[in-house]
């Protein structure tokens, strides 16, 4: 049995959101096909996701000079402590299905504070006389994005960071799998967004079953 992290980073459900219409599409047909997996769905926009701050850094300074838990402040304790209960769940996931929209050739906020939350050293990776090297050789993720315009080919794939960012940050955290299905230009072509959708639809159930 494998354990999926479902992990979303969008405002809107799947009645309103290409990428998270892609994202329902993909996740109950793997449920169906991988009846004995376990699947868990992490919405960033309703966890609380700590974002690196004085708290955080000055919580972390202490247990690293020796103090214990509990003698950091209970700003410190709350924060750092629910970054550490973030990384344990991530590092506990053998598969990883990241949904998101592209927003201003990016993703929204909210994922890179998640991603801040697990980049951690001595689990996602760790630090040798050669450099870094990633922890996670043994998982699989896929990027599921919606994008109004038209990204994969042209001079606009070269500012679309959202997915970039997420396949560097795989290849650091040593996850040697990570795929990319995109739906794309639907706010450019109003006229087939419809059929846009269906498509992407269609692509999220086919790859649930090797996924």
């Amino acid at each position: 049995m494998a354990k999926l992290l479902y992990i979303t980073a969008h405002p809107h459900d799947e009645t309103q959101s290409f990428s998270m219409a892609a994202g329902t599409a993909f996740i109950e047909t793997y449920k169906e096909v991988n009846p004995n997996d376990e699947v868990v769905h992490i919405d960033l926009y309703k966890e609380n996701i700590p974002e690196l701050d004085t708290d955080v850094f000055s919580g972390w300074g202490k247990l690293r000079s020796g103090s214990g838990f509990e003698e950091l402040s209970a700003e410190e304790k709350a924060k750092v402590g629910r970054l550490n209960e973030l990384s344990e769940q991530f590092m506990s996931g053998d598969k990883y299905v990241f949904v998101t929209p592209l927003w201003n050739f990016s993703f929204p906020p909210v994922m890179k504070a998640y991603i801040d939350s697990v980049a951690v050293a001595g689990k996602t990776f760790k630090y040798t006389e050669q450099g870094p090297v990633g922890l996670l050789t043994d998982k699989k993720a896929l990027h599921i994005q919606a994008r109004g315009g038209v990204y994969s080919e042209g001079p606009a794939a070269e500012v679309e960071m959202g997915h970039r960012y997420l396949s560097i940050i795989m290849n650091f955290f040593g996850v040697p799998s990570f795929d990319g299905l995109f739906i794309e230009g639907h706010n450019a072509m109003p006229d087939k967004a419809q059929e846009i959708k269906e498509n992407g639809i269609a692509r999220a159930k086919d790859l649930a079953h090797t996924f």
